[in-house]
């Protein structure tokens, strides 16, 4: 097997000392779509921003290589330039800042209506307007998807709502994915969509903040069917803390 393009070890995070990531370890392959599936309170998202190293968001041990090198001393904008990015869950508002503008963000030469157009948006329509509260989430959440297109990152982790998705979402975040991985980029699919999880080629359950499954999607889709609960408590999947 090839060098993973994202090689996480023993990655841990702690708020208020509860350890909401405990000693993870996670390898993300160039190319590879790679599905990640945990119940609401698993640790899912808070992996997302420590890889993009979101303020507030600073592992308490382990390591994050990416490429080769390690993110841990980079700041978020400094991950961007090596090529990675992340979908917001919550998609976020830039006052006095155009679709037009957030979509050539670091990339001014580029055409942004192709990547409009794939998430089902009219350019004529949403190029010109402010990317603000006057957007419907679903909106925002669709420009922040053409956002990912345009920069053609190297690893897109997409952070998938866990509601208010339709399955025209759904079909825009499928195509997203093919795209980027199309153009030799990988993708860690942070979803709740058995549909969208099914693309991956490989996928992984969490559970109190450590992997406990991983292997083809379809066995992690089942594994995580058979051995699920609404919110993680760390104790439905045979989990104990060493």
């Amino acid at each position: 097997m090839s060098t993973p393009l994202l090689d996480i070890q023993q990655l841990s995070f702690e708020v208020d000392r509860q350890r909401i990531l405990d000693r993870l370890d996670l390898a993300i392959q160039p190319g590879e779509i790679h599905a990640l599936l945990g119940a609401n309170g698993s640790g899912k998202t808070t992996l997302a921003y420590v890889l993009m190293g979101c303020e507030g968001y600073v592992p308490s041990e382990g390591r994050m290589l990416f490429n080769g090198t390690d993110l841990l001393s980079l700041k978020m904008h400094e991950r961007a330039r090596l090529g990675l990015t992340l979908a917001w869950q919550e998609p976020a508002r830039f006052e006095g800042v155009t679709v037009r503008e957030y979509l050539s963000l670091g990339k001014p030469d580029c055409d942004p209506e192709p990547a409009l157009r794939q998430v089902g948006l009219d350019p004529e329509r949403y190029l010109n307007r402010r990317v603000d509260k006057s957007l419907s989430g679903g909106e925002r959440h669709r420009i922040e998807l053409a956002s990912v297109l345009s920069m053609m990152p190297k690893l897109a982790i997409l952070d998938e709502p866990s509601a208010g998705i339709d399955m025209l979402s759904i079909n825009h975040i499928i195509g997203i994915i093919r795209a980027v991985k199309a153009a030799g980029g990988s993708v860690l699919l942070i979803t709740h969509q058995e549909e969208v999880a099914l693309i991956a080629d490989r996928a992984s359950q969490l559970c109190a903040g450590r992997i406990i499954f991983s292997g083809s999607p379809r066995e992690a889709v089942d594994h995580f069917r058979r051995r699920t609960c609404v919110r993680c408590d760390g104790e439905v999947c045979n989990y104990v803390r060493a």
